[in-house]
């Protein structure tokens, strides 16, 4: 009884185990396809990292010989520029050595033309000072010389008077056959010296010449030294009166000098007289008479 009792408890166990064995053998055979699978799959993946593998390292090499062809060709490149920079900074030097040297020529040529021009203005200005002044000189002389000139007219027309007033004369009072010719006045100063200054003058010349005179006029006669001012007022104060008579009138007369001549067919006769005071500058006349008549008459300026 015990024995049927243990059988289908033995046969469940056994059923069981058989059942646990299956399940262990169908676990392990999966697990088995799944370690495959993943072994597969690990595989394709090594082959792919292989393969990666092999591509980056054919990259790497041909990135190293681009890397060694790009640094020969950079070092080539730096040389040339190292050699184009050194040549260019000595062009540079050699031009800026040049451009110093022009420029230090070109600023001496122009400081020596800036010396020129300015002697050049430094005279300039000098003579236009001197032609300032000379046009000023000039200007006072033309004013001075305007002025003389005004004056010069107006002594011009004074001594035209006088001397038509001389020449009136000399036609109404002198004697035809009896006057005198060559007739000249000179004013000395204290010396023998010819002057025309006022201040100066200190002695009166009376020369003229008797030529061809009539027998009835010869003989010793009276001479009258006449000198007056442009207004016909003697210069002495202390002349002497005399008379003159001409064409039947009497003269009065006040003469600077008196003295009796024998007068000749032919003679020079001269008159002195030194000036008791200065005279003023202006025109003055002398004239020469005789008891019967003018012989001669000129006038003198004094400035």
């Amino acid at each position: 009884m015990k024995k049927r009792e243990q059988s289908p408890i033995l046969l469940i166990i056994l059923l069981l185990a058989l059942l646990g064995a299956s399940f262990i053998g169908i676990r392990q055979t999966i697990a088995v396809k799944n370690i495959r699978t993943e072994k597969e799959r690990a595989e394709n993946e090594l082959d792919g990292v292989n393969r990666l593998k092999e591509e980056l390292a054919w990259e790497v090499d041909s990135l190293q010989k681009a890397y060694l062809d790009l640094s020969a060709e950079n070092r080539s490149l730096k040389e040339s520029f190292e050699a184009s920079e050194a040549k260019w900074a000595q062009k540079i030097v050699q031009a800026s050595n040049r451009a110093k040297n022009n420029a230090n020529t070109q600023i001496n040529s122009l400081r020596a033309e800036i010396q020129v021009l300015l002697t050049s203005k430094a005279e300039l200005e000098n003579v236009i000072g001197q032609l300032q002044a000379e046009n000023d000189s000039l200007r006072v002389r033309t004013g001075d010389l305007e002025r003389d000139l005004s004056i010069a007219q107006d002594e011009k027309a004074a001594l035209a008077k006088l001397n038509q007033t001389i020449q009136d004369e000399l036609l109404r009072m002198t004697v035809p056959s009896f006057q005198a010719t060559a007739f000249q006045v000179e004013v000395e100063q204290r010396r023998p010296v010819a002057t025309a200054k006022s201040s100066k003058a200190r002695r009166i010349l009376v020369t003229f010449d008797l030529a061809n005179i009539p027998d009835k006029y010869r003989g010793i006669r009276p001479l009258y030294l006449v000198i007056t001012n442009e207004q016909g007022v003697p210069i002495s104060g202390n002349g002497i009166p005399v008379k003159s008579v001409v064409n039947g009138q009497v003269v009065e007369l006040i003469a600077a000098r008196a003295r009796d001549v024998n007068i000749t067919a032919s003679q020079r006769l001269s008159f002195t007289h030194d000036l008791e005071d200065r005279l003023r500058p202006g025109f003055y006349r002398v004239s020469v008479f005789t008891d019967i008549g003018l012989l001669g008459a000129a006038s003198f300026r004094l400035q």
